[in-house]
């Protein structure tokens, strides 16, 4: 069945408000009752809607979420199946790298409510899964599992905030820092560490 003309622009009403919201306000400051209010719409019309917080946070990143998957699925290679692995690896990381930058606001306010909503939604289980995967494919001998995890903690977009507003890191840094973890290059000798032989 149809959804009704009135519900459909209360829907875009809410997601357009909340996405405003969520853009230029601490993200402590955002509640379900203030996108209510900047939507024209009741409280009552939001959760019955979207829950929650992170309900609204989920529908407004799905999308997004969706065409970067689609890519990933049945996309040109190498972000797409087929293609030297180890170039794989590195344009999938460079694509989750460009997505959290253009939804670190989102991506935060995920990564606010709920216990290991960052890493427990079905999006972010399969970007670890496929990064896991080409982690594997790239270097058969580590632990891709774990390493997968480990990456994408690195990818949070609380860590690549802090990194760039308080440590003063660009992002073409955090960015090398980020493929180095994945797919560290062969050790060279580097100085000596001082006190040490």
């Amino acid at each position: 069945m149809a959804e009704r003309a009135d519900a459909v622009r209360n829907r875009a009403a809410v997601l357009s408000a909340a996405e405003a919201l969520f853009q230029r306000e601490d993200l402590d400051h955002v509640s379900l009752a203030r996108i209510a209010e900047a939507a024209g719409v009741g409280k009552a019309t939001v959760v019955r809607r979207f829950g929650d917080l992170l309900g609204l946070v989920g529908a407004l990143i799905a999308p997004r979420v969706t065409a970067l998957q689609d890519r990933v699925r049945s996309g040109e290679p190498p972000l797409g199946p087929g293609g030297d692995p180890v170039v794989r690896l590195h344009v999938y990381l460079d694509a989750l790298f460009d997505f959290v930058l253009e939804n670190r606001r989102l991506i935060r306010a995920l990564e606010q409510y709920g216990p290991y909503a960052y890493y427990a939604n079905p999006a972010s289980q399969f970007w670890i899964d496929e990064l896991a995967d080409r982690i594997h494919a790239a270097r058969p001998t580590v632990d891709a599992g774990y390493l997968a995890h480990a990456v994408f903690t690195a990818l949070r977009a609380d860590v690549v905030d802090y990194l760039r507003e308080h440590r003063h890191m660009d992002t073409d840094r955090i960015r090398a820092g980020v493929h180095a973890l994945a797919d560290p290059p062969d050790p060279t000798p580097g100085p000596p560490l001082p006190g040490r032989s």
